[in-house]
């Protein structure tokens, strides 16, 4: 059994460098349907449920070292969302984006209060955890989790429901490309617009893709990235307490991540924003994070937590969603494209919504990297709010 805290991390950050080594190495098609984070999930959490570690030796190495790396990794995370490039992505296609982001929230809200009862008192915290992924990223997932309490059964529950129903949805938008013509002609789009868009975004695509990544690039972030969330935490702890008595009702967490997030959003509009480099380090400290949280999570809780109710409850989410933005594609007259990546930039974010893009034309690559960016910008407060109004429904 470990019981250093150093030989902790070092395991749980060898696990992750092994699993995302493996996918490059051996090329394997089951990487696609069981991604690397998700193996890193469920073998955390099966360390933990044997015993491999000594949870309450290695817990001041859990607390010193999860938060400073989420802050830092949410900051780096930003960076890349330069809302002014985003912005370019037009009226129509930001509207399709919003409205499958308010869809989901208003799925989520509907699904907890008709399955409170089924899926707990406090299940509204992993539920609302799952929206701030299901609106932007994983990132934004244990953002969340951190701004409402979740608990690290809580938020690992929430990550497998993640990976299994997205999955499925990830599998019907990509069949349902084949309906697009009908689909079109059925809402009387006119995808005009979207050609346009998509020429003009294009060449800037593909010049930043050939930003260099080298040692002073990365050497910068990750120093700024630290720096960025030790100050962050510091004075989002003193502003919460010089709060009134009302404001601190909010988790000192909220603070801090309002704070690393506006800044990063500040900076990504700065030539900072340009250096390449932060798209790596912010993944590399997101599969830290994740391990971590999965490291104190034994799947035995899990599978008292009623597992199974909170799956349902992930699909009758997908399914209502899918619903209104039927509903929305008609009143609005969005095209098939439009409606599924910005469900798949909701859902999905930057790791899936650009190939279901490619799928439609290797031109509109860009269109889907673009909302999956504005997914990081909305998913963190998306899910924060709609685990508030969740919490309404608690029984």
């Amino acid at each position: 059994m470990i019981t250093n805290g150093f030989t902790y991390i070092a395991v749980l950050v060898f696990l992750a460098a092994c699993l995302i080594g493996a996918q490059k190495v051996t090329k394997s098609k089951f990487f696609d349907f069981v991604p690397p984070i998700v193996l890193l999930y469920l073998i955390a959490m099966l360390c933990c449920t044997f015993g491999v570690w000594n949870t309450g030796e290695t817990k001041a190495a859990y607390d010193a070292v999860r938060n400073p790396i989420l802050y830092a990794m949410i900051f780096l995370m930003l960076l890349r969302c330069d809302i002014r490039q985003i912005m370019k992505l037009g009226p129509k296609m930001l509207g399709g984006f919003f409205c499958a982001s308010i869809t989901i929230a208003v799925a989520f809200i509907v699904t907890y209060a008709a399955m409170a009862p089924m899926l707990g008192e406090t299940a509204w915290r992993g539920l609302g955890s799952l929206c701030g992924s299901w609106m932007g990223g994983s990132g934004n997932l244990v953002a969340v989790s951190d701004m409402l309490g979740a608990t690290e059964v809580e938020l690992a529950g929430a990550s497998i429901v993640d990976s299994i129903d997205y999955s499925v949805w990830v599998m019907f938008l990509l069949w349902a490309i084949n309906l697009a013509p009908k689909f079109n002609k059925w809402v009387k789009a006119d995808t005009t617009k979207l050609d346009e868009v998509s020429r003009r975004l294009d060449a800037e695509f593909a010049e930043s893709k050939k930003k260099v990544i080298d040692f002073p690039s990365l050497m910068f972030l990750l120093g700024l990235g630290l720096v960025a969330s030790a100050l962050c935490t510091n004075l989002g702890t003193a502003i919460r307490n010089a709060m009134p008595e009302l404001l601190q009702i909010f988790d000192v967490a909220t603070y801090r991540i309002v704070l690393i997030s506006v800044l990063g959003l500040v900076l990504a509009m700065t030539p900072i924003g340009k250096i390449a480099g932060s798209a790596e380090l912010s993944n590399i400290m997101l599969y830290m994070v994740v391990a971590l949280i999965a490291s104190r999570a034994s799947l035995m809780e899990l599978f008292e937590a009623g597992m199974g109710w909170w799956i349902i409850a992930g699909f009758i989410i997908l399914g209502i969603h899918g619903v209104l933005m039927l509903l929305a594609a008609k009143i609005f007259k969005l095209d098939m494209f439009t409606c599924g990546v910005a469900s798949l930039a909701n859902i999905g974010g930057t790791a899936s919504a650009p190939i279901l893009a490619a799928s439609y034309s290797g031109s509109l690559v860009s269109v889907g990297v673009l909302m999956a960016l504005l997914g990081y910008v909305v998913g963190t407060f998306g899910g924060w709010g709609v685990g508030l109004a969740m919490s309404l429904f608690a029984r």
